[in-house]
Order: C-alpha cells, then structure tokens, then sequence
C-alpha cells in the first residue's frame, strides 16, 4: 500500500488526464451501435458502470489534490523528465486543484443523471463527456501556453459531439455556428501564441512572466499584443461580450444533461483569463491595457444578461441569458486585480456553475410537463407537480439573482466589500445591485407566466386537450429532480462552510498572483542561481541531445540541470554532447570535489 501510494504522488497530477482519457478509450473500443439500438444492447450497462466508476475516481482524486495544496504546496510534474521551459510540465496549484473538484462535483450527478435514459439518444455520449473530462483537466493542470491550446482544442472537438447529440435540425445549425466561432478562435489562438514565442522565446506560463518585463520595445509590444489576442480567444470561451452573443441559443439546443454540463465550459474561458491574462501578462502596461477594458466589457456583459433574460421567450434561453449576467459579474471581480476580489470572484464562479446546471435540469422538468407549449412564455395548462417544480423554481431564482441567504448573495457580497479599494467601486456597486434587481424582475415575469398565469386543465373527458393533458407524465422524468435536490444541497452546503471556503479562495487568489513562487517551482537555476532560460531568443539555435548530429551547443553544460539524473545516465546523451558537457563544466569552473554535479542534486 505504501508503494502505491507513492507511486500515485510522484506521479500527481498526471492522472487526472490519463484516468478520463484511457476511460473514453476503453468506452470507444466497446463499440457503439445506432442510437436505436443501444436501448437493448448489452454493453450499454457496462458503458455506465465504467463511466460513473471513472466519474466517482475523478471526484476522489481532486479532493484529495485539494486537500494537498490546500497548504500552498506547488506539485510540478514534468513530462519526458525535461524540465521548464523546455519540457512540458502540469503545475497543480490551488487554483487548478479548485477547477479540478468543480469539474467532477458537477459531472457526477450529471453522468448518474444521463445513464437513465438521455445516453441512448445518441453514439459515444459516455465516451464524448470524458474526453471532454480529459480537455477539461488537462487545460486547468497546464503549466504551458501551446498544451493550453491543445487540451482546448480536446475539450472542443468532444463539445461538437455533445452539442449535436439526440440529432435534430435545431442543433445541427447552431453546431455549425459553434464550430464555425470556436476555428477561428482556435486560428486566433495560434497567432497569439506565435507571436509570444516569437518575441518572448518561451511558451512556459513562468518563464513568460518572469521575461516579459525584461523585453525591449518592439518585442514587449508585440508579446502584450500576442497576449490580448489570447484574451480576445478567452473571452469567445467564456461568452463575454461582444463574442459571446452565441451561448443562449447554442446552448438552449443542446440536451438537458448536456446543457447543464456546458456550465463549466465558460469557466474554462474565464479560468484562462485569470490564469494567463491575469497572471502571465501581468506587467503594468499589460494590465493597464487589460483591467480598463475588462471592467467595462464586464458590466455590458452583466447588464446584458439582465436585459436579454427579461426580454426572451423560452425557458432555456433565459437560462442562457443568466449565465451570460454571471461571467459579467465574475469578470467585473477579475478587473478590479486585488486578491480580495479575485477570492470573491473564485466564490462565485463556482455558484454560478452549480445554480446554472440545476437550472438547464430543471428546464427538462418543466419542459416534460408541458407539453407541445415546452418551454415557451406562454400561457398553458398547469404541470401536474405545479407546487413543487414552483417552490423548486423559487430557491433557484432567490440562489441565482443573489439574494440572502443563499451562496449568490454572499458571492455578491464578497465582491461588493473589494471594491472598497477600486477607484470604481461607485460603477460596481450600481452595476451589481442593478443586475440584481433586473435579475429578480425576469425571474417574477418568467415565475408569473409558468406557474401563476397558468390555465386550469381541461375537465373534459371528451375532449382532445384532456386527452393531451392526461398523457403527460405527472412525475419528473427519472432522476431529475433528485439531481436538482443533489446541487441544491451542494449549495447549501457551499453556504454553511462559506469562512473556509473564502479562506481558500483568498489564498488561491494570494498565491496565483505571486509569480515568483512559480519560478522557484518549475524552473531550474544554474551553479551561478540564474533561471535557465532562452533568451534572447535564437531562431537559429536546435538544442539536440542524441539525434542531432555533432553540432556543436554552447549550452550543453546546461543539460545536467534541466534533466533527471536517469535519463541523463541513459542512452540520450550522445558521446560527442556529453564531451561538450564535461568540457564546459571544465572550462567555466561549474563544479569543484566539494561541490555536487548539478545531475546528482536533483
């Protein structure tokens, strides 16, 4: 059991990538027949059990990376053994640690929810949401900006599927549309980063931000230039405004469980911000660029939401439009840059995620009992449960328009006490309260119409509209009310320990604003203590090992720093590159009989 053990934590975090993906590999190699057919295929229970098995794992193995960071400790894993910023390597910090157990406390229920019967309307969906699992973990996990890229692009290419999963034209077209903005987002995303690498010579998150500073003119106005078209990316992802004017729609198409799924993606985007934006890019003529449009773009964002939410005509639109309020808050929070706004901003990304998701299940509740009228503001005969859906209705609306005493409020309220040190707290604290208000009339328009204005149910035997009516269940479809209990009760919950939770968010904040704990963490130092780094950068310069020929490296004697003592002491390092090495540690007096070689310290 030891051994175990300390295999799992020389190995953290690398597993929570692996453990999704070879699960969606396993889920794909067990085949999947039409969707008409997976209703009595025999391996449909055994796609279940492994999907909730590996779902239940993930949630296990984030808690217990939450539990280990919690202290302020940085797990840096490095892939091949290279270390920064010439390997790739994942940094599990607070922050990613948090993302982790959002990402499975939601996809658990949503996964136990599906298996009842949305999995059958379509091909691969188990497979599909742990690839996106995997996208998901890998992106929050990164420590580089080109692995950002990619495990975006594994996140998004498994989100296509979703989205388009149960078929319909609906969906189809607005797949398209999501498709069509996310390849250009992604284009966008590959010309930002060429243009850091370009100018800056790195592509690591610490190495960057520890070179930026230090950029001539040209090079540091083109890096800045890189790194706001990477926000431009960011915000398509996290639906802010101008470029998120597609999330109502897209997501109202898409299937219940899926939609609620969906939730998380926007954090993804506003994860990223934080993250890159926020953090990387966090010179002051970046953020002097960055924090003045980012308020503004977060309160036409709010207020947007607010306004498109009392203006709309469906039920799942709204929705939508609610979330689309919510990034305008959390993005309002992010701008104001102090600690203490950044830990409110944390608090309520992860309310908005939870309430959002039960709100979409509860749309398919509503949805269910209506009937050909769906979830369309129009006035139509009363559901069967019209009590409960109601008073379901009402804890969510009370939760997600922030009033006392529910997990909106005090997210609310936490960034209502920073902007006491922003120069806007006057525009912050109208612009909240007034989303608020608006968001409390939409959900009075919307409660009026469903369930106040409702018609009573035809009495007639004879009739057609009795015959309608009777044929609609009188029961929430299977398992989705416990579903909405189960968030529900997960915000309670997040209410009850809101001292500690803020507690951690706060350090979270504290800690992923300190860039030099990140290079102390992930990059190495020579035998003089500087970073070891390229730079300036040197298009002409190949660092080889074993497959470049004998060309010479003036850097070979900083090989044995960056590499593990195994694969140093392996079959990687030429002949030719390991005389260069020996000679250079020679000539440059690197190490002395009482000084270890920098291979046998680490």
């Amino acid at each position: 059991m030891t051994d175990l053990l300390n295999f799992l934590n020389q190995h953290t975090p690398i597993f929570s990538i692996l453990l999704p993906a070879f699960t969606a590999f396993i889920l794909v190699l067990l085949g999947n027949p039409g969707s008409g057919s997976l209703i009595t295929d025999w391996r449909q229970p055994w796609r279940r059990g492994v999907s909730h098995i590996s779902t239940l794992l993930g949630l296990i193995m984030a808690i217990g990376y939450l539990i280990n960071s919690s202290q302020g400790q940085i797990s840096v894993y490095t892939l091949s053994e290279w270390a920064a910023p010439f390997g790739i390597v994942l940094v599990l910090d607070q922050l990613s640690a948090l993302m982790l157990v959002l990402t499975y406390t939601l996809a658990l229920p949503i996964v136990w929810y599906a298996s009842k019967e949305w999995d059958i309307r379509g091909r691969y969906f188990h497979a599909m949401v742990h690839f996106l699992l995997m996208g998901l973990s890998g992106a929050f996990l990164t420590g580089d900006l080109f692995n950002l890229f990619v495990f975006f692009e594994i996140l998004l290419m498994a989100s296509y599927v979703l989205l388009l999963h149960g078929q319909g034209k609906a969906r189809f077209q607005l797949g398209v549309h999501y498709v069509a903005i996310n390849l250009l987002a992604s284009a966008m995303f590959l010309i930002g980063l060429g243009m850091i690498y370009g100018s800056v010579g790195s592509l690591n998150m610490a190495d960057v931000a520890r070179l930026m500073p230090t950029l001539a003119g040209d090079e540091h106005k083109l890096a800045v230039a890189g790194g706001l078209m990477l926000f431009v990316v960011f915000g398509i992802k996290a639906a802010m405004l101008p470029v998120g004017l597609w999330l109502p729609k897209t997501y109202a198409v898409a299937t219940t469980p899926v939609a609620a799924l969906f939730t998380i993606m926007t954090k993804v985007g506003i994860y990223a911000i934080i993250r890159v934006n926020g953090t990387v890019f966090d010179d002051e003529y970046s953020h002097q660029i960055l924090m003045n449009c980012l308020l503004v773009i977060g309160v036409i964002t709010s207020l947007y939401g607010a306004f498109g939410a009392i203006g709309t005509e469906r039920l799942r639109r709204f929705v939508g439009f609610m979330i689309l309020s919510s990034v305008g808050t959390i993005l309002i929070a992010i701008a104001m840059n102090s600690t203490q706004a950044w830990a409110g901003a944390l608090y309520y990304m992860v309310h908005s995620t939870l309430i959002g998701a039960a709100f979409y299940i509860l749309c398919g509740w509503i949805t269910s009992q209506r009937g050909e009228f769906k979830d369309h503001f129009k006035i139509a005969p009363q559901m069967k449960q019209n009590k409960l859906i109601s008073i379901v209705y009402f804890i969510i609306a009370l939760m997600m328009a922030g009033l006392p005493p529910f997990s909106g409020f005090f997210g609310k309220v936490f960034i209502l006490q920073a902007s006491g040190q922003s120069e806007h707290q006057m525009l912050i604290i109208f612009t909240v309260l007034l989303v608020s208000l608006l968001s409390i009339l939409a959900f009075t328009r919307v409660g009026f119409i469903l369930f106040w204005r409702s018609s009573r149910p035809e009495q007639d035997e004879n009739s057609e509209e009795f015959s309608k009516y009777e044929a609609l269940p009188s029961k929430a479809p299977a398992r989705n009310d416990r579903v909405i209990y189960l968030l529900l009760l997960s915000l309670t919950a997040y209410v009850v320990f809101a001292a500690p939770i803020y507690q951690y968010n706060y350090q979270t904040a504290a800690q992923i604003k300190t860039n030099p704990i990140y290079e102390a963490a992930l990059l190495k130092r020579d035998a003089e203590g500087k970073f070891i780094s390229v730079q300036p950068f040197d298009p002409g310069y190949l660092p080889e090992t074993k497959y470049g020929g004998e060309t010479p490296d003036p850097n070979a004697h900083l090989i044995p720093y960056v590499i593990s003592e195994n694969t140093l002491n392996g079959d990687h390092i030429s002949e030719f590159k390991q005389r260069q090495i020996d000679k250079q540690y020679i000539e440059q007096n690197k190490y002395d009989d009482n000084q270890l070689k920098p291979a046998e310290g680490l």
